[in-house]
C-alpha cells in the first residue's frame, strides 16, 4: 500500500484572512441591494406646498343668479340678511399678495338717486370703470345730470319712484297702489320722457308696488313696447318685478347686494367684499349704491384693488336675463 503524502496544515492567520474577505464581500452586496431599493417612505414624505390657485368658481353665464331675499332700507325700514345670502369670508377680502383670478368675475355697479346735483357724478367718473347711472325723473337738476351723462355716453336708467310698504314718500311722480293701468302707463311714460336716453328702468323704493303683479304688469308692458330692460332693485323680498318682466319678454336683472344699507365706511366695505364673493361664486353680480360720501370713499379705495384681482366692471345691461315672453 502506497504511502500518502501528509497534508500541510493551514495556519490560523490564513483562515482569519479568508473570513475577513468574505465579510467585506457580503457587506458590499448588502449595501448595493439597499441602495437599489431607493429611499424609504418616511424619507419621501413632504409637507404639501401652499396653493396659489384661487378656489373654484363658476364661469360667467350672463345670469347673475337669484338674489338674497333681503330688503333695501327705505326710510324707517330695517332689514337683515336672509340665510340664502353669501356670508363674507376672509377669502373675499382682497389682501396684499393675493393672486389675480384665473377668469374675471363680472360686477355691475348701479348708483341710484342721481338727479339732485351734477357734483355726484365727479367721484364716479374718477373710478375709471363702467358705472350704470340711475336718475330720478323729477329732481331739480335731473336735466343737467342727464345731459352730462349723455355727453359722456354713460349707461342711464330711469330710477322710477314707486310706493313703499310703510308710507314713506318716494318723491314726485311716484307710481302707487290703487292706480289704474292707464294711470300707471301715463306716469311711466312721463318719467321716461324726463330721463331721455335711458336704456332701462329700476325702481326707487317700491317695496309695496313691486309686490303687486297687476301694477308691475302694466308698467313693464310700457318697457316692452319701447325696447327697454328692467332692473329689479328688490327693495322688498316679495317683489314680482323680475319674473313678471321675463314672462313679458322684457330683458331683466336682479340686484344682489346693496352697498350702503347701513351707514358708515366700514359697513360699505363689508358689503363690497360680499359683492366680490358673490361675483366670484356665481360669475357675476349686481350691486346698488348711492352717492353718499362714505360710499364714494369706499369705492375709491376698493375698486382699484378689485381691478387688480381681475374683476371686470361692466354695465348692468351686460348681465341681463331673457325670458321666453308670452306664449
Amino acid at each position: 500500500m502506497a504511502n500518502r503524502r501528509p497534508r500541510p496544515k493551514r495556519s490560523g492567520f490564513a483562515g482569519l484572512w479568508l473570513f475577513l474577505l468574505g465579510a467585506l464581500a457580503g457587506a458590499g452586496v448588502l449595501y448595493l441591494a439597499c441602495d437599489l431599493r431607493g429611499p424609504s417612505r418616511e424619507e419621501t414624505k413632504q409637507e404639501p406646498a401652499p396653493s396659489l390657485t384661487p378656489s373654484p368658481r363658476h364661469e360667467p353665464s350672463g345670469k347673475p343668479g337669484h338674489p338674497p331675499r333681503n330688503e333695501h332700507p327705505e326710510p324707517a325700514e330695517k332689514t337683515s340678511p336672509a340665510a340664502s345670502e353669501v356670508t363674507p369670508s376672509a377669502s373675499s377680502v382682497p389682501a396684499e399678495g393675493t393672486p389675480p383670478l384665473s377668469h374675471p368675475s363680472r360686477v355691475a355697479l348701479v348708483i341710484d338717486d342721481l338727479g339732485r346735483s351734477t357734483d355726484d357724478l365727479v367721484p364716479l367718473e374718477r373710478l375709471g370703470v363702467s358705472i350704470t347711472y340711475a336718475v330720478l325723473p323729477f329732481e331739480e337738476n335731473t336735466p343737467a345730470v342727464v345731459e352730462q351723462l349723455r355727453s359722456h355716453r354713460k349707461e342711464i336708467l330711469l330710477h322710477l319712484p314707486m310706493q313703499p310698504k310703510h308710507g314713506e314718500n318716494p318723491g314726485p311722480g311716484a307710481l302707487r297702489l290703487g292706480m289704474t293701468d292707464g294711470e300707471l302707463r301715463t306716469r311711466t311714460l312721463a318719467a321716461l320722457q324726463a330721463v331721455p336716453g335711458a336704456v332701462g328702468v329700476n325702481n326707487h323704493m317700491g317695496s309695496g308696488l313691486s309686490a303687486d303683479a297687476r301694477s308691475m304688469n302694466a308698467i313693464l308692458k310700457v318697457l316692452s313696447t319701447r325696447g327697454l330692460f328692467f332692473l329689479d332693485s328688490r327693495t322688498g323680498a316679495d317683489s314680482v318685478g323680475y319674473r313678471t318682466a321675463l314672462a313679458l319678454g322684457v330683458p331683466a336683472a336682479e340686484r344682489q347686494i346693496f352697498l350702503d344699507s347701513d351707514p358708515g365706511l366700514a359697513a360699505a366695505q363689508e358689503q363690497f367684499h360680499r359683492l366680490l364673493e358673490v361675483a366670484r361664486t356665481r360669475g357675476a353680480a349686481v350691486a346698488i349704491g348711492h352717492p353718499h360720501p362714505d360710499t364714494m370713499a369706499m369705492l375709491a379705495q376698493e375698486v382699484p384693488k378689485a381691478k387688480a384681482l381681475g374683476v371686470d366692471f361692466v354695465p348692468v345691461s351686460y348681465l341681463l336675463d331673457r325670458g321666453s315672453g308670452p306664449e
